[in-house]
């Protein structure tokens, strides 16, 4: 079991619990999923495409699924049933373990961090944040990478407004950033 699985079980749930005053322990919001989404650009070449699918799938610890596009448009050069990107839905303990090497590993090694924006929330209780590269995840080889790319990771939580999956993200040990320059 990954060590933020544990801990959220044995000291967050209960600390949610009695600081929100939850009567019963269904209503302690938690962590339901990670997709983790990377967009790709459909004018890539067939083997760019193949190795940022497995460079997706080498730092998600999953096998991603293709997304194709659903229609054509002449102006971008898309035809339907083109491959357009790749996602990864992570649960369990997978996506704690993810979740953990995100705080604590790839987070701090963006250049200039200084927390990560509070605007991704969603107002049902998800959050979403946008990374610029995908390098920034250990296992991810920076001078073999041909093509530098970017991701969307989204966590889904069982909270139902902002303030509830803040706490639990901040809880988890999300670095949100304190001030905010709108």
């Amino acid at each position: 079991m990954a060590q933020l699985q544990e801990k959220y079980r044995k000291e967050l749930a209960p600390a949610l619990q009695k600081s929100r005053g939850y009567a019963n322990v269904m209503q302690i919001p938690r962590l339901t999923k990670v997709v983790v989404n990377m967009g790709i650009n459909s004018q890539v070449d067939k083997d760019t495409f193949k190795v940022l699918v497995d460079d997706l799938g080498r730092i998600t610890g999953q096998r991603p699924q293709i997304t194709k596009s659903k229609k054509s448009i002449a102006n971008f050069k898309l035809r339907e049933g083109q491959p357009v990107g790749a996602r990864v839905t992570l649960r369990g303990a997978r996506m704690y373990e993810f979740l953990e090497r995100l705080i604590n590993v790839a987070l701090p090694r963006i250049r200039d961090f200084r927390g990560i924006p509070t605007r991704g929330f969603d107002g049902r209780g998800c959050y979403t944040l946008g990374l610029k590269e995908h390098t920034i995840f250990p296992e991810i080889d920076p001078d073999q990478v041909k093509k530098v790319h970017g991701m969307d990771i989204t966590l889904v939580t069982t909270a139902g407004t902002n303030e509830e999956a803040r706490e639990l993200l901040k809880l988890l040990g999300m670095p949100f950033a304190t001030n905010q320059a709108a």
